[in-house]
């Protein structure tokens, strides 16, 4: 039995020793406290993904503190730099347009949000990010908290698409809706809604695709999706979650503006944090966008994907290798 904070920290190994271990790195050679030691700090932010404007405010909250503590031991700057960062990350989204629960500490209490029946979640994002791999852990970890699940297949434009989602839904041991190739994703996805209502399913994950030809064609698709699902569902979708790259980076921040002008987002999810050496990302989508990560994928398993909770989170990327505490809760 691992804990959850001592799993997930060696599932984002990489990631955390790329960008965490950089600094302490850069610290550790540099051996003194000085502007040369700041500025390599910046740098490794900045090769992160952290953004600019994160960055800088990351910066100047170290130096202040540097100034107003006269700080002279490397180890020292380590520990405030790292407890700038926590408190980035735990402070609370500002704006709280978001539908839906700001953070979700396990996925029970996101099985408990779906107070709807059915319960329906659109993924959208853009090709190559993750999102059937996402999906099909969703799917499956649903059903294994006892939810009757059905997949509905809304990219037809793909004939892999639908290949591939249909792979994942006999992994997850869940029910899909499929039309052909080239039919009108939006009557897919009535079909698929419509059969979920006839057989009282408890939760629908409807794919999207994930084409950017044009803004414009792409706001057309979705709002239509949205329409579509409104007919039968008057106030569905009650999640529509957008699949993030970790490894693309400052990409995230434009794909999540234009998304969310074309559907409304509820949160995000980021896939393949466990295989980035861009773990900044996490620092920049909090500052830049006033949604929640609400699921992070941390593997290749069909059980690598976890919710986005703050303080575990926060643990597990800024701890060393000791064993956790043992008052943290325990998990399969």
């Amino acid at each position: 039995m691992l804990s959850l904070v001592r799993n997930l920290r060696a599932k984002i190994a990489k990631t955390k020793n790329s960008f965490i271990g950089r600094i302490a790195e850069a610290i550790r050679l540099r051996g003194k406290v000085d502007e040369d030691l700041i500025e390599e700090i910046e740098d490794i932010l900045l090769r992160a993904d952290t953004g600019v404007e994160m960055t800088q405010f990351i910066i100047d909250a170290l130096t202040d503190a540097i100034r107003v503590e006269k700080i002279k031991e490397v180890e020292v700057v380590q520990d405030r730099l790292q407890q700038i960062m926590k408190d980035i990350l735990l402070k609370e989204i500002s704006d709280q347009s978001v539908t839906s629960d700001p953070e979700l500490e396990s996925f029970e209490d996101f099985f408990d949000s779906a107070v709807n029946k059915p319960h329906v979640i659109v993924f959208v994002g853009v090709n190559g990010v993750g999102k059937t791999t996402s999906i099909g852990k969703v799917a499956y970890r649903f059903r294994k908290a006892g939810k009757s699940v059905l997949i509905v297949a809304g990219d037809t434009f793909r004939a892999a698409a639908i290949e591939q989602l249909s792979i994942w839904a006999d992994r997850s041991g869940c029910a899909i809706v499929k039309n052909q190739q080239g039919s009108d994703p939006a009557a897919a996805i009535f079909d698929g809604v419509q059969s979920a209502l006839a057989k009282n399913y408890d939760v629908v994950l409807i794919d999207t695709a994930g084409r950017q030809h044009t803004k414009h064609n792409l706001m057309i698709e979705l709002s239509k999706i949205d329409r579509t699902i409104k007919k039968l569902i008057p106030d569905a979708p009650h999640e529509v979650l957008l699949i993030v790259d970790s490894t693309t980076g400052q990409n995230a921040i434009s794909q999540a503006k234009n998304f969310n002008e074309s559907i409304k987002l509820t949160g995000l999810i980021l896939s393949k944090f466990d295989g980035t050496a861009k773990g900044g990302i996490i620092f920049n989508l909090k500052h830049n966008l006033a949604l929640p990560v609400k699921l992070i994928g941390i593997g290749e398993s069909i059980e690598d994907i976890e919710c986005f909770d703050i303080q575990n989170f926060v643990s597990a990327f800024f701890s060393g290798e000791s064993e956790s505490n043992p008052s943290e809760s325990e998990t399969s």
